[in-house]
């Protein structure tokens, strides 16, 4: 084990070509190079006076250390770099929330801009839901897209999630309007059906456990 007091940074997901790994800080640097400009971020992140550009990295970087620095076993955010020999594709997201009751993740992701639409959104879902069905014994998956974000309702739909309602939020500036939020939800069930496990491979996920809380 190459980090014994913080093993999650051991943990490595591969499926097909693509590589998973937890997102480190030397990692930042990178992500705000290439983070695509049609990436929705945090609205409620504190705001300095600075230029959007800078703003934008800054929510980078704190959204890394709170992931980390706030870890609960019943509150929890994992970031895992996506990459494909060695170059960054784009950030996947697990969380859980009360999950040592509920056993429910959530997701969300993003990738590079000129990737997108080869399949490779669904392969760095399912590498995560690997992780949290197969591994972590979650019982459902939830997940959230606007209404007109069809590439991830469809990604999320050729997995097996099913319609779970719709809600009105507040986008990010600068459109700064109400807009429909599409919900959907995948149980353990529906994922066994998928077989989405097939060519997933999850390693370190043993030693992590107690910080999944399960």
């Amino acid at each position: 084990m190459t980090h014994p007091h913080w093993p999650l940074l051991d943990l490595h997901i591969t499926v097909g070509e693509l590589e998973l790994r937890p997102l480190v800080e030397d990692d930042l640097a990178e992500v705000v190079r290439v983070l695509p400009a049609d990436l929705e971020l945090d609205p409620h992140a504190t705001r300095f006076s600075v230029p959007d550009g800078l703003h934008r990295a800054v929510v980078v970087h704190m959204e890394y250390w709170r992931s980390y620095g706030t870890w609960k076993v019943d509150a929890w955010r994992f970031h895992l770099a996506v990459r494909r020999d060695g170059e960054l594709l784009g950030l996947q997201e697990l969380e859980g929330n009360d999950f040592p009751t509920l056993r429910t993740v959530d997701t969300s992701s993003w990738l590079l801009p000129e990737v997108r639409g080869s399949g490779l959104g669904k392969a760095m879902r399912r590498a995560v839901l690997s992780l949290a069905f197969d591994h972590l014994g979650a019982l459902a998956a939830v997940t959230s897209a606007w209404h007109d974000n069809h590439a991830s309702l469809g990604v999320s739909r050729s997995l097996g999630y099913r319609p779970n309602g719709v809600s009105l939020m507040a986008r990010e500036a600068p459109d700064e309007r109400v807009d429909t939020l599409v919900h959907l939800r995948m149980t353990a069930a529906d994922w066994a059906a998928s077989g989405g496990s097939r060519g997933v491979k999850v390693e370190g996920v043993d030693a992590c456990r107690p910080w999944f809380g399960v």
